[in-house]
C-alpha cells in the first residue's frame, strides 16, 4: 500500500520537528455485513511504529475505531542527521515500510 510521509528535509539540533504520515488501507472492521448478511473479515493495520536511526520514536496500536487511510502525526526532536523509518502490520501478513531522511545542522 501507498504511503505519504512528510519529514522535514533539514532542521536545527535541537528543534522540534513534526512527522505526519497517511498510509493508504481500507480499514475493515470486521463488524460490517454483505447484502447476504455474512461478516466481512476483519482486515486492519494494528501497529504503527517510527524510528530514528534504528531506535524507536514513536509507536501506536491501532483498532477497528480507526478510519480509512490512517493519519497519524507526531513530534520528536532533531539530534542528528540521519533516517526515519516507518513501519505498519496489520491482519492478514500485512505490512508495509517508507523511509524518509533528515539533516540536522
Amino acid at each position: 500500500m501507498a504511503a505519504l510521509i512528510n519529514v522535514p528535509t533539514k532542521a536545527k539540533r535541537g528543534d522540534v520537528i513534526e512527522i505526519r504520515t497517511l498510509t493508504s488501507h481500507i480499514m475493515e472492521t470486521g463488524f460490517r455485513r454483505t447484502m447476504g448478511g455474512a461478516l466481512v473479515p476483519r482486515d486492519i493495520i494494528t501497529t504503527f511504529t517510527c524510528r530514528y536511526n534504528g531506535t524507536e520514536i514513536f509507536r501506536a496500536d491501532l483498532f477497528p475505531a480507526i478510519a480509512a487511510n490512517p493519519y497519524l502525526s507526531f513530534f520528536t526532536v532533531a539530534k542528528e542527521s540521519g533516517k526515519f523509518e516507518f513501519e505498519w502490520i496489520g491482519d492478514n501478513g500485512y505490512s508495509s515500510t517508507a523511509s524518509a531522511s533528515i539533516t540536522v545542522e
